[in-house]
């Protein structure tokens, strides 16, 4: 069998690295600027969603979320309807930093997809789409507590 998920480890590990690197400069480490950018492009997003968007657990998103929070990047406003609930949303620091993040994005995307046809590229896009969904079923799974049998 074809090692396809060590190919999409090395991938994602790669252009995790580059991101930490290049967005030092703006004090975002260890992967928070997938939270910021979450946030940015979904405000008012609550934290058990962005979890599950980015497919980690609560902890870590908890500890992600309080550093972007201190960073003032983010910030945390009360729901309206239900005090328990704190809503996510950019502040002016965060919204000005995501247009860099943005661009490094599209970025990345152009130099993973160059070479490929635009047919290539959309049937890429779909068969990793199926990947991920059928991963997503173990991920609910695991993440209730239950385990796998292989």
């Amino acid at each position: 069998m074809k090692e396809i998920l060590r190919e999409i480890g090395m991938i994602a590990r790669a252009l995790d690295s580059i991101s930490n690197i290049e967005f030092k400069e703006f004090d975002l480490t260890k992967g928070q600027y997938l939270y910021l950018v979450r946030i940015c492009e979904h405000p008012g997003i609550i934290q058990e969603k962005l979890a599950e968007m980015i497919k980690v657990d609560r902890t870590t998103t908890a500890r992600a979320i309080k550093k972007l929070e201190l960073q003032g990047f983010i910030e945390k406003r009360d729901d309206r309807h239900n005090q328990k609930i704190k809503k996510l949303f950019p502040t002016e620091k965060g919204q000005s930093v995501y247009p860099f993040i943005r661009r490094e994005n599209d970025y990345s995307n152009t130099v993973a997809l160059s070479g490929l046809s635009e047919e290539e590229v959309e049937t890429l896009f779909y068969l990793l789409q199926k990947v991920r969904k059928n991963i997503e079923i173990d991920w609910e799974f695991v993440k209730k507590g239950n385990k796998r049998n292989y």
